[in-house]
């Protein structure tokens, strides 16, 4: 059974657009966010051929998540076309999708007898997208269960409004993306609100 997760860590929402990139300025193409006939965003089957970003283990900010009795790791995975241009640009285009998988871990298991690796049970599905046309400021959350079409998250979730306060770049947690953070920095497109929490964080 598949759960809605609240966190894309990434939960990963609604900051204006930098300046766009000559050829950058959307990841349309052949990774473009495909809807039905209602409008709900369909689950794109082709997601673990697009780029890694990152994974994390057991990081959510939804208490009742945060005492599950197992531990789940978060993979990340963008659309090419998004991710070219963030390399480019420090920053997402329009048409960006950001997929959470959430896979169950496991400490023992063949050989291994300490370490936690992932299993076959996806636990979570989730997906932060950026698509003006189509959600009211760019931005939103879609949850998907065991359905290949998504649920969006309510304007008043929680998600929106953490990473807004929190997230380094376009309201995304860039911050556990290494490398892409690195790209960000360099292109001076980090969020004020995350440079100055991170100083703030570096003092205690």
């Amino acid at each position: 059974m598949v759960r809605f997760s609240f966190c894309l860590l990434l939960c990963l929402a609604v900051l204006p657009m930098l300046p766009p990139v000559p050829g950058a300025a959307a990841a349309g193409g052949s990774n473009a966010p495909e809807y039905t006939a209602d409008g709900s965003l369909v689950f794109p089957a082709n997601y673990r051929e697009w780029i890694y970003l990152t994974t994390g283990m057991d990081m959510d900010y939804n208490p009742e998540l945060a005492n599950m009795d197992h531990s789940m790791f978060d993979n990340i995975f963008v659309n090419p076309e998004a991710y070219k241009a963030f390399v480019a640009t420090g920053t997402w285009p329009d048409k960006t999708i950001l997929v959470l998988e959430g896979r169950m871990a496991q400490n023992k298991g063949s050989i291994n007898q300490k370490g936690h690796f992932q299993t076959t049970d996806i636990m979570a599905r989730s997906i932060h997208i950026k698509d003006t046309a189509h959600f009211p400021g760019g931005w939103a959350f879609v949850g998907f269960g065991d359905s290949n079409t998504g649920r969006t998250f309510p304007k008043q979730a929680v998600c929106y409004s953490c990473h807004e306060q929190h997230a380094a770049v376009d309201t995304t947690f860039v911050q556990f993306y290494p490398t892409l953070l690195e790209i960000a920095t360099k292109k001076g497109t980090l969020s004020p609100s995350y440079v100055k929490e991170e100083a703030a964080n570096a003092k205690k």
